[in-house]
């Protein structure tokens, strides 16, 4: 299970961010994305890093419950309350008494029960069903949806009450497509992860064909179907017949002004990417080396390769010149000819 939350965007910048701020606080938030994008994963960062670790972490799938099970899961029941209740039951609610209440895909909710939900809130208390006690509950309330909820208030799919108490803060986690710069990463930690959990005895090197599709994929499933193509890579091989079912899809391609060679796109034409040892740190160095190769090479030529012009026009020491020339191997054109 992921203890932390992979990526080098802005967006999974902010987010951790938000984690670290609203962590302590234990201020009612929503958490907000497509599906596979790893919702749950920051509901289970929050819960760690909050006064409330100590406490469970109970979930609520809204989606996968009709409105009568989904009432009786969250609040639970005396015995006899209905048929089939053979025994009083703690709902979840009950549960998460000192921890967090995690309620998945919230806007799935009827508009009854998030009446129902809202005076919980409210209260801190609710009624089981079947019982005329009360019960408290001081866990602190996590929700989670793929869906746009303000144009559900729009549409009067959602109670505008209950939205304003659970929103008190909302973490937006952006689809994969928005932040291809995560891939990467996300591929390098899943290689070895997965490597390890199948007992391979190193994680595969891919190829740059295979990392220039994973790159410019549109991915529609998010995170989660970029592991269960990385799951399949480790266990059946990077043959070609394998890899075209994997991008045999409709959604293969981004469809918006990308660079169609990944690395040629960052200055890394000719070098590959060895993901099996990623680093952000060495990433970075590769990038900046060729940048650096080609702006002082263009001042160098302009200049007639007079160096000390050079070292004035790039602001950096003659030494500090003479030492990039050597460790770039830079040469006049006509000695390269």
């Amino acid at each position: 299970m992921e203890t932390e939350l992979i990526g080098v965007s802005q967006n999974i910048k902010r987010v951790r961010q938000l984690i670290n701020q609203v962590a302590e606080t234990c201020l009612n938030t929503v958490v907000c994305g497509e599906t596979g994008v790893g919702k749950e994963l920051v509901v289970r960062l929050l819960h760690q890093k909050s006064c409330t670790k100590e406490g469970p972490l109970i979930k609520v799938n809204c989606a996968a419950l009709p409105d009568t099970l989904l009432e009786s899961e969250m609040f639970g029941y005396e015995q006899g309350a209905f048929t089939g209740a053979v025994r009083k039951t703690r709902g979840k609610f009950e549960q998460a008494k000192e921890g967090v209440l995690f309620l998945d895909e919230i806007g799935d909710m009827s508009l009854a029960l998030q009446s129902k939900l809202l005076h919980a809130l409210q209260d801190g208390q609710f009624v089981p069903l079947g019982s005329e006690r009360s019960v408290k509950s001081n866990a602190w309330v996590i929700t989670a949806t793929n869906r746009e909820l303000e144009e559900d208030l729009r549409t009067k799919k959602f109670r505008a009450d209950l939205y304003y108490r659970i929103c008190t803060v909302t973490i937006q986690i952006d689809p994969l497509r928005k932040r291809p710069e995560d891939i990467p990463p996300l591929i390098s930690y899943y290689v070895k992860k997965y490597a390890s959990q199948f007992k391979r005895n190193q994680p595969p090197f891919l190829s740059n064909e295979i990392i220039d599709k994973l790159c410019l994929y549109n991915w529609p499933g998010n995170v989660r179907e970029l592991q269960n193509v990385l799951r399949r890579i480790i266990v059946l091989g990077q043959e070609k017949e394998n890899i075209d079912k994997i991008f045999d899809h409709p959604n293969s391609s981004r469809h918006n002004q990308i660079e169609p060679n990944f690395r040629n796109g960052l200055g890394l034409n000719g070098h590959r990417i060895d993901l099996a040892d990623f680093s952000l740190k060495k990433f970075k160095k590769q990038v900046s080396d060729q940048v650096e190769k080609k702006v002082i090479s263009y001042v160098l030529e302009n200049t007639g390769w007079n160096r000390s012009r050079a070292s004035k026009i790039l602001k950096v020491s003659y030494k500090t010149l003479l030492a990039r020339i050597q460790d770039l191997e830079l040469r006049p054109r006509d000695e390269l000819a």
